[in-house]
């Protein structure tokens, strides 16, 4: 369901919103995809202690003996370096909900998506970086429209 590295994205993305142990992260997940699925803890609480070695995240023992885990000052700055990365997966996890779900894209619209993915990946020349900015920020509004519905 997810792509490489998106579900620690998906994790400290959440953990940011507020404290929370493994089993309420899975369950976040589970209900933003109306109950269609849900992370295995097999594959959720590695990525957590990735999440701790790394430094981004903080495990402490609550009364019930679960770890809640809470974004540390480590992990608040990557987060603001990669605020378009996490903004992404969390469009896509989105949107994969909604397929999930089984609403269907308009063939109007897959077509118009396959052209578009066409000029962008046989764009002439070279990619500047405001060039590059610029089309990020396009398609990033255009996602956020899409999303919102």
């Amino acid at each position: 369901m997810f792509g490489p590295g998106d579900l620690k994205l998906v994790l400290l993305a959440l953990v940011e919103q507020e404290p929370r142990h493994g089993y309420d992260l899975i369950k976040a997940i589970e209900a933003a995809f109306g109950g269609g699925y849900a992370p295995s803890p097999g594959v959720v609480y590695p990525t957590l202690s990735l999440l701790a070695d790394e430094g981004l995240i903080a495990g402490v023992e609550d009364a019930t003996g679960k770890r809640v885990f809470t974004v540390t000052e480590t992990g608040v700055t990557w987060l603001e370096e990669n605020r378009t990365a996490v903004d992404g997966v969390m469009q896509r996890m989105a949107l994969a909900a909604k397929f999930v779900s089984g609403e269907q894209t308009p063939e109007v619209v897959r077509e118009a998506f396959h052209t578009l993915r066409q000029a962008v990946q046989m764009k002439p020349g070279g990619w500047s970086e405001p060039e590059t900015a610029k089309v990020v920020e396009a398609l990033m509004k255009a996602v956020r429209e899409i999303s919102e519905g």
